[in-house]
């Protein structure tokens, strides 16, 4: 039986699963119908947690959401999703000001064919936007009740701080949770950003809790490089010949090899480690097939001991990144030069 966890001080109650949906539509899963059978087995399992963001299949994931919640589902659902990035080639049709949230949750409700969205999320930060723009644009909205709660992804520990500064100081909606990437090879968050979630009392979603298909048993020594249409998108993060990966491929052997000692597959250790830290609310699974569902669902029930957590630690650092490109998102301050540099001053 699912025991579910509290959303943060929210009081609404989810699910330790939530079941993410970005494998549904042209980027994975392109059959609506077996795609909703998904979702229903999902819901049917315990699972009241769905998240989708408005880009997935540019929407498609959206609207297959919203088919699988017609018919009496809806309610029973606390249905998350989100809006930042681009989907036309207007430069309006994206990011984080109020003229694109406010036209951009109209599609959303549209598409999830639902009046009110329960957590709507900031996709990634946008330094070049007034974070208080953002935020009295989602206020609007919840006192409009078009969406019940506003959340973030993938926000870094002073961003999560200034929104809660804003929210007390000049009257917005506070956020209530964030997203992250977590996994047992990218445990960077460990540092500031789920010490942060918990002194605010924020719900944490984490995305990634099997480091994109590296901890679901496919990548092991002497396999080869395997064949995804993620691969083939982020070749970075996937080459088992770079530096960085062959640190993860050395991690998985090891981590793999714990598991089958513990009794347990190397997808149950990943979503257990992921669910066993006492800030995390929910893991995102986003499963493509039925058998990739079914070999997550009751790994909310796996209790990891604390020999186990050790060697994990032993492995994997706490609070380390194995590569630094699962870390989600790198902060305009690193990737801008000219936010690092004088510019030389003319003589």
């Amino acid at each position: 039986m699912t025991e579910y966890r509290n959303f943060g001080r929210t009081g609404v109650k989810v699910s330790p699963l939530c079941l993410g949906t970005m494998m549904f539509g042209a980027r994975g899963n392109t059959d609506h119908d077996d795609s909703i059978r998904i979702i229903h087995h999902a819901l049917d399992s315990g699972i009241n947690f769905v998240d989708t963001a408005d880009v997935y299949s540019a929407g498609e994931s959206e609207t297959i959401v919203g088919k699988a919640l017609a018919g009496g589902r809806r309610d029973n659902v606390v249905l998350a999703t989100k809006f930042h990035g681009s989907l036309g080639s207007d430069p309006n049709e994206q990011g984080n000001s109020r003229r694109w949230i406010i036209r951009e949750v109209e599609n959303s409700l549209r598409r999830l064919g639902t009046d009110w969205i329960d957590l709507y999320q900031v996709h990634r930060p946008e330094p070049d936007t007034d974070f208080d723009e953002t935020l009295g644009a989602l206020s609007d909205l919840v006192h409009q009740g078009k969406i019940r709660y506003i959340g973030t992804s993938t926000f870094e520990p002073s961003a999560i701080v200034e929104g809660q500064w804003i929210a007390e100081r000049r009257g917005r909606e506070r956020v209530v949770a964030e997203q992250p990437p977590y996994s047992l090879l990218a445990r960077g968050i460990e540092r500031e950003v789920l010490p942060v979630a918990q002194r605010h009392g924020l719900a944490v979603l984490s995305w990634s809790p099997l480091a994109g298909g590296w901890l679901t048993g496919r990548y092991r020594k002497g396999a080869g490089q395997p064949v995804s249409s993620r691969a083939e998108r982020q070749a970075e993060r996937f080459d088992i010949a770079s530096p960085e990966n062959s640190a993860k491929l050395d991690a998985v052997e090891a981590l793999a090899r714990l598991a089958e000692d513990a009794g347990l597959t190397l997808v149950q250790l990943a979503l257990a480690f992921v669910l066993e830290h006492p800030a995390v609310t929910s893991a995102i699974i986003g499963p493509r097939t039925f058998e990739q569902l079914a070999g997550q669902l009751g790994a909310d029930r796996v209790r990891l001991g604390g020999d186990i957590l050790d060697q994990i630690d032993k492995i994997v650092p706490s609070g380390t990144n194995l590569s630094a490109r699962d870390a989600g998102y790198q902060p305009a301050a690193l990737t801008d030069p000219a936010l690092r540099r004088r510019t030389a001053r003319s003589a």
